[in-house]
């Protein structure tokens, strides 16, 4: 487990299998849910981008995750295989957290209007947005018995933030996905919700212009004046994707400092 953050343990997901996609590095998201999730005893297959085994194995050898397929979501083929070796692992599954999106770095400063390419937008609707119902429509064929879904977006789907540009878009278009995915799933007994975590120190981060200033504008606008943690997150992904998550489904959960609830610094800030 990485050594930046600790995860409560317990046996809250103890016999629970499921996937998490998009674990990068031990500052990603998708790993600090993953920590929890082990944590609290669930059993996990990682899917991640194709080429990155060699970085992502140890991260899973080190909490028990035995199972890593790559898969493209752009590609129908490589997603095929990815949930059929899913399947062939456990059969059925209890959740998915899905952490993927994607925006060409150009398209991530300046004007949006102006930098913003028809190709661009198109892929970047592709991997963040369309991936998750590729991905809802594939779990649910495995969540015999209900399941939760989970996909993460940032307040740049609801605000215009400085240089998130066509990503913005693309979490709005995650976001609505996700409660037209909640609306069909539900007779399943299968809940898609999505965790609108603050600026952190990720890869994705560090591709936008300025995007580590945002950590500390988002730290100083907030309402708890402190930055957001990954325990807080994975904390939020362990509700949503457990038992404790019943009857919740479709919401956009905001766990950001109450970075979100601000209006205007305070005047002594301004």
């Amino acid at each position: 487990m990485a050594e930046d953050f600790q995860m409560p343990t317990g046996e809250l997901m103890k016999g629970k299998k499921g996937v998490v996609m998009g674990v990068a590095n031990h500052q990603s998201i998708a790993w600090g849910i993953a920590c929890q999730l082990a944590a609290q005893g669930a059993e996990m297959a990682f899917l991640h981008l194709p080429g990155m085994e060699r970085r992502v194995q140890p991260l899973a050898e080190s909490i028990g995750v035995k199972h890593l397929s790559p898969a493209d979501v752009t590609d129908d083929a490589s997603m095929e295989a990815a949930f059929a070796a899913v399947e062939q692992a456990f059969g059925a599954i209890d959740f998915f957290v899905h952490a993927v999106a994607f925006a060409n770095k150009d398209e991530l400063k300046g004007s949006f209007v102006e930098n913003t390419t028809r190709e661009g937008f198109l892929r970047a609707m592709d991997i963040s947005a369309f991936s998750f119902v590729d991905c809802a429509r594939r779990s649910a064929r495995l969540m015999p018995n209900g399941g939760s879904l989970v996909c993460l977006t940032y307040l740049g789907s609801e605000r215009v933030i400085p240089n998130y540009n066509t990503m913005g878009v693309a979490k709005a278009a995650l976001e609505a996905a996700t409660r037209y995915v909640a609306r069909d799933l539900g007779p399943k007994g299968i809940r898609a919700n999505a965790i609108s975590a603050g600026a952190m120190r990720t890869l994705s981060l560090a591709g936008i212009s300025g995007g580590r200033g945002m950590i500390a504008q988002g730290r100083a606008f907030s309402a708890l004046k402190e930055d957001t943690s990954m325990e807080g997150v994975a904390g939020a992904a362990l509700w949503l994707v457990s038992d404790l998550g019943r009857s919740t489904t479709g919401e956009v959960v905001h766990v950001d400092a109450g970075f979100h609830i601000m209006g205007l610094p305070d005047e002594a800030e301004a």
